[in-house]
């Protein structure tokens, strides 16, 4: 006998819906079939999508950047990514300038994750790094943290990494097959500490265009992976697509966030201007109709949740306050909300497989982890609630369609009429 049974409803298995029943036990999903079989809980899903449990490949949970802290911590940030369906979060280790470094900061890390009720992962981080660069990627495999994110600005908290390095770091993603992350903006471009209603022409549209232009070459040179993290500009997505489509989806990737969709740079000539300093920054209106123009291209969606409170963020200038915002709970239903069943990829399968988390995670496939979403397509209304730690949320009251019903986690139900009911704690996944 099954210990739970999904009835009825529209199964999402790897690109498909499909009309079945999803069946589980002890905490895997073990069968996928029309017929009815027996099992000790029912849950019916007439007329609701069953989608894998959600991945945040970017997320930033306590992150200390020296005087701030953001004030989401693994435990108030899963919970916050549980009612917005996501089950499987990859987080950041500090950033390291030697190999050394690598194991306190995964330790470190580790330490921390320990709170979370959702499972996690790690990229490895690196600041101005100088040392044996196989030596690293063979060291990062060993602790199961396979891939890398690199920053190409930043210089001034000694966290860029110069092009030579970078065209390096793209010849050994291709002989182990890690991908890199990247932080794209021509640091030559930017303006640090500027009013916050500059703050988009301080670091202007161009400055990441120009950067992913030349990542995209060196990308063609080696053959490496690159994923571009929180990629802003509709114009980056189509100058890779006219110049280098041979490696679009191939050898380059992007991720965006819910906020460069649903926001632009018109919101800091306002007096709340403060509360949407993140960087890169928002961007002009037409840049992005340009993203939404191009979600078919748009790989997957992170949400480089990041949340501070009001009072740290109140501040004149750019350099003195603490760059971020929260949303992992809303990201789902904000980007289906926009762009309907085509967005579901991009928090299940592309994620899971690019990071190496597939068969695990993303599938509704016999043998997965059962973290599943019921998710209601016919719901229409506002977002009401946020369960962030932060004490301002830029999301309520926006409309939208599709609301998570319910959530599990390897089989247990976790999220059931806007309530947590059960607190299960997350595993770490070696990827």
């Amino acid at each position: 006998m099954y210990d739970l049974g999904i009835l009825n409803g529209k199964l999402y298995l790897d690109g498909i819906f499909i009309n079945a029943n999803v069946y589980v036990k002890s905490g895997k999903i073990v069968d996928i079939s029309t017929n009815y079989l027996q099992c000790k809980k029912e849950v019916d899903a007439t007329g609701k999508f069953v989608l894998p449990g959600f991945i945040d490949p970017h997320v930033h949970f306590e992150l200390n950047s020296g005087k701030y802290t953001s004030v989401d911590d693994f435990e108030s940030g899963s919970i916050s990514a549980l009612f917005g369906g996501v089950t499987t979060i990859i987080d950041f280790l500090d950033p390291i300038s030697k190999l050394e470094e690598l194991e306190y900061a995964f330790k470190n890390r580790l330490f921390s994750a320990k709170k979370s009720y959702v499972d996690y992962s790690f990229h490895t981080t690196l600041g101005n790094f100088s040392g044996d660069l196989s030596a690293l990627f063979k060291e990062i495999k060993e602790f199961g943290t396979k891939s890398v994110k690199v920053f190409t600005a930043y210089s001034s908290s000694n966290r860029r990494t110069n092009d030579k390095l970078m065209f390096e770091l793209f010849k050994l993603s291709k002989i182990h097959k890690i991908p890199i992350l990247i932080h794209a903006e021509n640091e030559d471009m930017i303006v640090e500490n500027v009013p916050i209603k500059m703050h988009s022409k301080a670091r202007p549209e161009i400055s990441e265009i120009s950067e992913i232009i030349k990542i995209a070459e060196f990308l063609n040179q080696t053959k490496g992976t690159a994923y571009i993290v929180h990629t802003t500009c509709g114009t980056s997505i189509e100058e890779v697509k006219n110049r280098f489509d041979n490696i679009l989806n191939n050898n380059l990737f992007f991720e965006s966030c819910p906020h460069y969709f649903y926001f632009d740079d018109s919101v800091y000539e306002t007096q709340s201007g403060y509360l949407y300093a993140m960087t890169p920054p928002l961007r002009s209106r037409r840049e992005k109709e340009k993203l939404k123009n191009n979600i078919d291209k748009v790989f997957s969606i992170g949400t480089d949740h990041c949340s501070f409170n009001k009072k740290d963020k109140r501040k004149r200038k750019t350099g003195n306050l603490p760059m971020g915002i929260g949303g992992i709970e809303h990201s789902f239903v904000l980007t289906y909300s926009l762009f309907g069943k085509k967005i579901i990829e991009k928090f299940t399968i592309n994620p899971a497989k690019f990071f190496g988390l597939y068969p695990q995670k993303g599938t509704l496939l016999p043998g997965a982890d059962a973290d599943i979403v019921i998710f209601d397509p016919n719901y229409k209304g506002i977002i009401k609630e946020s369960h962030t730690k932060s004490d301002y949320d830029l999301y309520l009251g926006i409309q939208i369609k599709g609301k998570i019903e319910k959530v599990f986690k390897n089989g247990a139900l976790i999220i059931e009429d806007d309530k947590l009911v059960r607190k299960n704690k997350g595993n770490f996944i070696r990827r």
